[in-house]
């Protein structure tokens, strides 16, 4: 399969476009990892993020009920559609993943996404998906090691952040495979890491305002050095609420962000929301 990468690209003279963050698969065993890791069966719709010139997409292919390919890059819509025009259950998309309405893709069913993402646009089609409330089954992606590890982290740990709260709020993590640079042509700068995201059938945890839950999160991990007191100041609140609020949940004044479970998000947002209710703030 490297060399079917390879011979493709040369095939029909694809050139690269880096402000796209183009990077395509050359390693057969990671292909195979990765459509093993979704768990790709004969009843899914599997939808795939940036195809490149197909490597993936035709694995997916021989193992899924139908997938939908979604590419950017307009040169690649040709290579695509004719090396894979054997496969009656493919259906190829020009656009944007940040911007796609992916439940009118599936037309309601469930699916499982399926991504090798530039890293530029991996934390804005995730957070998309994640906050869209778009009804996958499972996301299995290869991202820059150093993200998959930010969403996969627990709390009190270094790469624990507002990203690994959303993730960890909607899905399960798992780190599959880690994948070396040479994997890829043109290789990239950094390491790899295929990551599956498992949807929860409901949020890990109970949250009266989601909106006031995101913000909460967001606020506290942006000084990570302060303490929770501290970075809840920036949204307005006063001293004594603050003090208030977390007594009520059963948090230490001089906690940090990073020792805050999901849950422990959650328990905070809802005291604050109880709060402003009954004062009327």
């Amino acid at each position: 399969m490297s060399n079917n990468t390879k011979a493709l690209v040369e095939k029909y003279g694809f050139r690269f476009t880096k402000s796209l963050g183009q990077n395509f698969l050359v390693d057969q065993s990671v292909v195979e990892d990765i459509v093993r890791g979704a768990e790709v069966s004969k009843e899914d719709h599997v939808v795939e993020i940036g195809p490149g010139v197909g490597t993936l997409t035709r694995a997916l292919l021989e193992a899924a009920k139908k997938v939908t390919a979604v590419e950017l890059d307009e040169k690649l819509l040709p290579i695509l559609t004719e090396e894979l025009k054997e496969f009656p259950n493919f259906q190829l998309i020009h656009g944007d993943a940040t911007k796609v309405d992916f439940q009118e893709i599936t037309e309601g069913m469930p699916m499982k996404l399926v991504a090798n993402l530039p890293y530029y646009v991996t934390t804005p089609i995730i957070t998309k998906l994640l906050n869209d409330q778009v009804d996958f089954q499972s996301l299995t992606i290869m991202i820059q090691k150093e993200v998959a590890e930010r969403m996969n982290a627990g709390p009190g740990t270094k790469d624990y952040g507002s990203l690994s709260v959303l993730v960890q709020y909607y899905c399960e993590t798992k780190i599959l495979r880690s994948v070396p640079p040479e994997s890829f042509i043109p290789r990239p700068k950094v390491d790899s890491t295929v990551i599956r995201l498992t949807k929860l059938k409901e949020p890990r945890a109970k949250v009266l305002d989601e909106t006031l839950f995101f913000k909460v999160v967001r606020q506290v991990f942006t000084m990570r050095r302060k303490t929770l007191a501290n970075n809840l100041k920036a949204l307005g609140y006063s001293k004594e609420f603050i003090e208030e609020a977390l007594e009520r949940a059963g948090i230490d004044l001089k906690a940090r962000g990073e020792t805050l479970t999901v849950e422990g998000f959650a328990t905070l947002a809802n005291t604050i929301k109880g709060m402003m209710k009954g004062e009327g703030q």
